[in-house]
């Protein structure tokens, strides 16, 4: 057996290492590895709770509303506001366009580029797949095209969020009451237009058809039927890569989908709230009360008594010498279970059937999570569309008092999956601020009962080649670790 540790990664975004037990050529056991400390939890304390508006944001330059949306969320559970219908459709709006950015960014800059390089240079589809997705070198003008063109539409797509917001990253206008600005009836009209080339980029080269076709998709079968039509499309292109390469049977999950809902409505949730028990194809309620974090295998002290404490009660104190440690990852569990979450795990629970159908057929596996990140995609652009023709001329934003003594959480769903913050104020001041993010939760180590994360289970059973010095190369392995789309710097918030 061999061990070897393969980091740090590209196109991912922060530092990540992994650590294989190599058997026969494939991952016996797997350690993912946070290798870098920041903190954000604890420069939080003793601040106004305000100030969790402009810091945790700052956490992550490419989700930043996300992390402003659930920071805001949880000042509102403590304060007992409820922003009103137009708060929630301006923060939907800068939501989804954020979350839409980092998915068509994932398939054309961080996943699909893989197919183009060296590796598949003898498979039939190669050049096609250099053409749209290589990162552009020099001397190659003619490579990677479409990755070129969706770098170019993302930016424009981003000017939505900074009219709206104020600026991208970081916007100032997500508050708990709401949405610090409002929208004017000239202003929506043209925002409305931007929306319409977001539309028609996607329908023309990632799906080369109408958004609302594929979110009517309803199965596999329904999907092959599309496919034999739809040959030009990007989406078709790696429907024939994902058969070809194997994608269907490479980085099996849990099997259990968590989803904090995302898109808040006046009622309920766009995409609903829920977990998704991928064995016995049932969805089961959510009870945020079960979320506990485990720090036994992360260089952060424990609990006395090393149990698991739920993010209300949590700490964040660094251990860097902590005995059998290897990640500044802690390892979130559900009720006790490693769950999976991500766009697979949001479409899952609110019963989109196509991906609903993969999944009872394939499981949680590479192809299935690139799969649901463009079903959401189709479906996430009519949302924006029906969010700004609703708008009108009511309040943005609840005016309220922030209480001395408080404490709340805010569940929110970034693109990656289930994003929860939890305050805690005492004096008017924050006592506690904890943050579970999403890769925390795909990245997790083991807990301590031994039991490994989400992507540690999906790495077991992979290839890797050894070369004559032992060093090891997996594409298989970059393929799985990249359908998460790790945020690390995130995780290690």
């Amino acid at each position: 057996m061999t061990r070897l540790v393969l980091g740090p990664f590209n196109r991912v975004e922060g530092d990540l290492e992994v650590q294989l037990e190599v058997e026969d050529g494939r991952v016996r056991e797997a350690r993912v590895q946070a290798p870098l400390y920041r903190g954000f939890e604890n420069l939080l304390l003793g601040r106004d709770p305000l100030d969790a508006l402009a810091i945790a944001p700052r956490i992550c330059g490419i989700c930043s509303v996300s992390q402003s949306v659930a920071a805001a969320r949880a000042l509102a559970d403590a304060a007992g506001v409820q922003p009103p219908a137009n708060g929630l459709r301006a923060t939907n709006l800068m939501l989804a366009c954020e979350n839409l950015a980092d998915h068509v960014m994932h398939f054309y800059a961080f996943f699909m580029p893989d197919f183009g390089a060296g590796d598949y240079a003898a498979r039939p589809w190669h050049g096609q797949a250099r053409q749209r997705f290589s990162a552009v070198a020099e001397g190659a003008p003619e490579a990677g095209l479409h990755s070129r063109a969706a770098l170019a539409e993302r930016t424009h797509w981003l000017e939505l969020v900074g009219t709206l917001g104020g600026k991208w990253p970081h916007t100032g206008s997500i508050l708990p009451g709401g949405s610090a600005r409002p929208v004017e009836g000239a202003e929506r009209l043209r925002l409305l237009a931007k929306v319409r080339e977001m539309r028609a980029f996607l329908e023309g080269t990632l799906f080369g058809c109408p958004l609302e076709e594929i979110a009517a998709l309803d199965g596999m079968r329904a999907l092959d039927h599309w496919r034999g039509r739809a040959t030009g499309s990007d989406l078709a292109l790696f429907l024939d890569i994902a058969d070809d390469t194997a994608l269907h049977g490479l980085g099996g999950g849990p099997g259990r989908y968590l989803s904090f809902g995302a898109y808040a409505q006046p009622e309920g949730h766009a995409f609903a709230r829920g977990v998704w028990d991928g064995q016995t194809g049932q969805l089961l309620p959510l009870h945020p009360q079960d979320v506990r974090e485990d720090a036994s295998c992360a260089w952060l002290a424990q609990a006395v008594g090393g149990a698991a404490l739920h993010p209300s009660e949590g700490r964040t104190q660094p251990e860097p010498d902590k005995p059998g440690a290897y990640t500044w990852n802690k390892a979130p569990r559900l009720a006790g279970r490693v769950v999976e979450t991500g766009a697979i795990a949001r479409q899952l629970v609110a019963g989109q059937p196509l991906v609903r159908d993969a999944v009872a057929r394939h499981g949680g596996v590479v192809f299935t999570r690139v799969l649901a990140r463009l079903m959401e995609v189709a479906r996430i652009l009519p949302l924006m569309e029906q969010w700004l023709q609703a708008i009108d001329r009511e309040a943005f934003h609840a005016a309220h008092p922030m209480p001395l003594q408080a404490q709340g959480a805010g569940l929110a769903e970034a693109a990656r999956g289930a994003l929860g913050h939890w305050v805690r104020v005492d004096g008017g001041r924050i006592a506690n601020y904890q943050i579970v993010a999403p890769t925390s939760w795909n990245f997790s180590p083991r807990d301590a009962a031994g039991t490994p994360g989400a992507l540690e289970m999906a790495l077991v059973g992979a290839p890797v080649d050894e070369d004559a010095r032992g060093r090891g190369r997996s594409v298989a392995v970059r393929h799985i670790v990249r359908s998460f789309d790790p945020c690390m710097v995130c995780t290690v918030h």
